[in-house]
């Protein structure tokens, strides 16, 4: 069982069907502050998609649930056809931080036209980050397709195997 109340809450999101966590969530992460720049540019949120498989399982994506209520409190558009998931990749939990990198690279791909993307600063949304590595492989695919800066917004840090204290 998970250990502290941070990660009992991303546990009960994530694994056990409690969508209903997600907005107390949001509402946290919505405190973050970026430089006044960043604030003026962001031009959409951008949740991390999951393998459909997945989101079957899950019944919902938590990235979504938790991009849909940022976007109310920062008055940002929440855009979830600029980026898809081009494969499943196996869960990352018991992952080494290479092995993170090897699953998740070439997984996401822009679906949105270039020219929509061309020039735009989009934040990607996810509940945790351990390696950073797959919003890294999201961040790669939005570039690619076209959008100039890439910012990260996540609910909390996971340790990563190996990490030191």
């Amino acid at each position: 069982m998970p250990g502290g109340t941070a990660e009992r809450v991303v546990h009960a999101l994530k694994y056990e069907g409690w969508p209903a966590v997600a907005p107390a969530m949001a509402r946290s992460m919505a405190h973050l502050r970026f430089p006044d720049d960043v604030e003026r540019e962001r031009a959409a949120l951008v949740p991390v998609p999951l393998a459909p498989a997945r989101r079957r399982e899950r019944g919902y994506n938590q990235s979504v649930e938790l991009a849909r209520v940022l976007a109310e409190l920062w008055r940002v558009p929440m855009r979830e056809d600029v980026v898809t998931r081009t494969r499943s990749t196996q869960t990352q939990t018991q992952l080494t931080p290479g092995e993170r990198q090897r699953n998740v690279s070439g997984a996401f791909r822009a679906c949105a036209d270039r020219a929509s993307l061309r020039g735009l600063h989009l934040v990607l949304v996810d509940d945790v980050v351990t390696t950073a590595a797959t919003l890294n492989a999201c961040a790669t695919a939005l570039h690619d397709g076209g959008a100039r800066i890439l910012s990260y917004v996540t609910f909390g840090r996971a340790p990563a195997l190996g990490d030191r204290w």
